[in-house]
């Protein structure tokens, strides 16, 4: 019996759109392949060119429709000259994780070909880690709060409640169940009290997963062992910004961020996406790399779960990994490809 997934299309500004069009080709490409496998896509409008079309970059309609489909893939959002009032740039793609309880932020890092390492020495697979990004509260949660401009100062407060960090956190420790078994936490307990709580609830939880091998590393040496020996991690959980900023120094590690999938998963949804931003100046080029894209869709069809969903997922994993063992690479990686013979090379490595 065929299984068909209804997917949503949020392809946002920027390179969104380019990228987003290059991973429906993939997966239209994976349909092909697996006759029992297919997908109704639907696209929505929101982000900051919705903003200056209907004043509104998340319409609250978006509510009604996302609960209707499987799952979302999303391209980029924001634009650096779209602004509210007090400056802010606009979030939507954070507004959707908090909105839907998309507690998950899953940032994987794979080094597909030695070369495309600033590290000495490093060959594909030796840089193989999984970042779990807390993702609706840390210091990220009164970033809506009113700002008076008037003000001489300006404070954000890092919220760590003791559900939200028990699900990301005993949602790591079952991925790192099922990966090479070792979590590694990562804080600032030596300084700030929510992440020496942050470590509390680590602490409780992980004596329900005895096979785990379990440690810390403070966020700011893990900055530093990320360049010196990323090889010694495997799975990852931290706060909000810090996932946030330690997935952007992970990218530059296997190639940059056109190389950096993720996932944002809550306990009934998920929303599926490049690490990276909009990149207005390249948008509409053809020269975006919409690998992270793709790969964020192979993550997709994998969390979807079915029998010919994770043939399809690694069915793109593989074609990626066939790629990259060659010289192929778009202009971000010093290659010379478009965003199109990108997808086309992917496309014609699935097997």
């Amino acid at each position: 019996m065929a299984e068909t997934y209804r997917i949503a299309l949020l392809p946002g500004d920027g390179i969104g759109p380019d990228v987003t069009a290059e991973a429906v080709r993939v997966l239209r490409a994976v349909e092909e392949k697996i006759p029992e496998l297919r997908f109704e896509m639907e696209e929505f409008s929101i982000g900051a060119g919705e903003f200056l079309k209907n004043g509104d970059p998340l319409p609250e309609s978006i509510f009604t429709e996302l609960p209707r489909f499987h799952a979302t893939l999303l391209g980029a959002m924001g634009m650096p000259g779209v602004r509210w009032p007090d400056g802010k740039e606009m979030t939507p793609q954070v507004d959707l994780r908090e909105r839907l309880g998309l507690y998950q932020g899953l940032r994987p890092t794979y080094l597909y070909h030695g070369a495309d390492s600033p590290l000495k020495g490093r060959k594909a697979g030796d840089i193989d880690f999984l970042l779990v990004r807390e993702s609706t509260e840390g210091l990220f949660s009164t970033r809506l709060a009113p700002r008076d401009p008037k003000a001489d100062r300006a404070t954000d407060t890092m919220l760590i409640t003791r559900a939200g960090a028990e699900r990301v956190i005993r949602a790591a420790f079952e991925i790192a169940m099922k990966r090479r078994k070792k979590l590694t936490l990562v804080d600032k307990a030596n300084v700030l009290p929510s992440m020496a709580f942050f470590r509390q609830i680590f602490d409780e939880i992980a004596p329900e997963f005895p096979e785990v091998q379990a440690d810390y590393v403070y966020v700011d040496a893990m900055a530093l062992y990320l360049v010196q020996r990323p090889e010694s991690f495997d799975v990852m959980v931290t706060e909000n910004m810090f996932g946030d900023i330690l997935s952007d120094l992970a990218a530059a590690l296997v190639g940059g961020m056109g190389m950096s999938p993720s996932a944002d998963i809550g306990d009934q949804y998920a929303i599926f996406q490049p690490s990276h931003g909009s990149a207005p100046d390249i948008a509409g080029k053809g020269i975006a790399n919409p690998v992270a894209t793709i790969l964020s869709a192979g993550m997709m069809l994998d969390w979807l779960g079915g029998e010919a969903a994770k043939r399809g997922a690694v069915m793109i994993e593989n074609a990626v990994r066939k790629v990259f063992a060659g010289t192929a690479r778009t202009r971000d990686m010093g290659g010379t490809l478009t965003t199109g013979q990108m997808s086309d090379a992917v496309i014609a490595a699935l097997e």
